[in-house]
């Protein structure tokens, strides 16, 4: 399998990370879809990473759908989504929280450094946005003083941890670590672990 896209997004390097959890092997194309928008468009039509391509040649578009796929191929009690209620239900709320303030940090990013006069209303608001969510995202793992979300590394572990950085390195400044001491040392905690610290890049912006 291919894996198209660069670390530095926190959509690409959550699933490379959860495919390296999983024993399954990929070649890995750190494409830009700035810089080499025309390679990324001629493999995935909308011209988005994460992209997998198959051994088949077919493509899985969209790092959800991904991870579903690659869940598919591990068995049950392997996968990094809980299989049973209320975690199952508890780890997607957190993953989904988690994968929205990924979203406002990149929508965030592109308003401010793609338009020539970005719109005060709209980056306010998704500021207002990335704040609140870190703030339930924190009132959710503060009560939960173990190393993992779950007990154990689940996806909801994995994109917590890719999109703080993401943000944090897209946004200097933006988020306050003391305010959420928890999500803080949940990152730290991620952050040290060998299979983050090999699936890892800078953040950085190629035109």
């Amino acid at each position: 399998m291919i894996l198209i896209g660069q670390y530095d997004s926190s959509y690409v390097r959550r699933v490379a990370i959860a495919m390296r959890l999983y024993d399954l092997p990929f070649e890995h194309r750190p494409w830009s879809v700035f810089s080499q928008r025309e390679k990324v468009q001629a493999i995935n039509p909308l011209m988005r990473v994460p992209t997998l391509v198959l051994d088949d040649g077919d493509i899985v578009a969209d790092s959800n759908s991904i991870l579903d796929y690659v869940d598919g191929l591990v068995p049950a009690e392997q996968r990094l989504t809980p299989q049973a209620e209320p975690e199952r239900r508890q780890a997607l709320k957190v993953l989904t929280f988690a994968t929205g303030f990924a979203d406002k940090g990149v929508s965030l990013f592109y308003e401010l450094h793609l338009h020539e006069t970005p719109s005060t209303y709209f980056v306010e608001r998704c500021r207002s946005q990335i704040s609140t969510v870190l703030g339930a995202l924190e009132a959710e793992r503060v009560v939960r003083p173990h190393q993992f979300w779950f007990g154990r590394i689940t996806h909801a572990d994995i994109a917590v941890a890719c999109a703080w950085r993401h943000v944090s390195e897209a946004h200097p400044g933006l988020i306050i670590p003391a305010a959420y001491p928890a999500l803080a040392a949940h990152c730290a905690s991620m952050e040290a672990m060998p299979v983050f610290q090999e699936i890892s890049q800078p953040f950085f912006v190629s035109t």
